[in-house]
């Protein structure tokens, strides 16, 4: 897995026009199944990717915290939203609030994380390969291959499957 993780960037650097063709064509006319695809892709390919035994995504980017994701995981620490935001947030160049640094704070050695249950609402959600209206989300879907295996794996098995 950690090769995998290594030679990431590269692989998708060097697929990225291939995939950014790609997605420009499923933009212009997406298969009308594209979701139902998306969901069988994504399932088959976690039943094999263990995200405990990667955790890039958790390691080398942050999420966006929403306003619910801030106030629900200030309760779970019995702190104040103003408090939280202070100690482990920091506002980007989109007016987003985001991780002060990365790796992730909340992420252990083991690459478990101490607020899974709780966690942002992007964590839950990512690399968002079975999101509805996928084509919607091909220039998050590009970077997100250069950061997750399973992305990129789903991504080289979309392209299999839809000519």
């Amino acid at each position: 897995m950690q090769d995998l993780i290594n030679n990431l960037p590269k692989l998708a650097k060097d697929k990225h026009n291939e995939n950014k063709k790609f997605f420009a064509k499923l933009k212009k006319k997406p298969p009308k199944d594209l979701d139902y695809l998306m969901q069988e892709l994504h399932e088959k390919e976690f039943e094999r990717t263990d995200c405990l035994e990667c955790a890039n995504c958790c390691k080398t980017t942050g999420p966006l915290f929403t306003d619910k994701d801030v106030d629900r995981i200030a309760k779970h620490f019995r702190m104040k939203t103003q408090q939280f935001i202070a100690e482990f947030l920091r506002i980007d160049e989109d007016n987003d609030y985001v991780l002060q640094s990365v790796p992730c704070t909340f992420l252990g050695a083991d690459n478990y994380c101490s607020i899974y249950e709780v966690r942002p609402k992007a964590c839950k959600e990512f690399p968002h390969t079975d999101r509805k209206k996928f084509q919607q989300i091909s220039n998050l879907t590009l970077k997100n291959v250069s950061i997750c295996p399973a992305a990129y794996n789903i991504v080289e098995d979309m392209k299999k499957r839809i000519k």
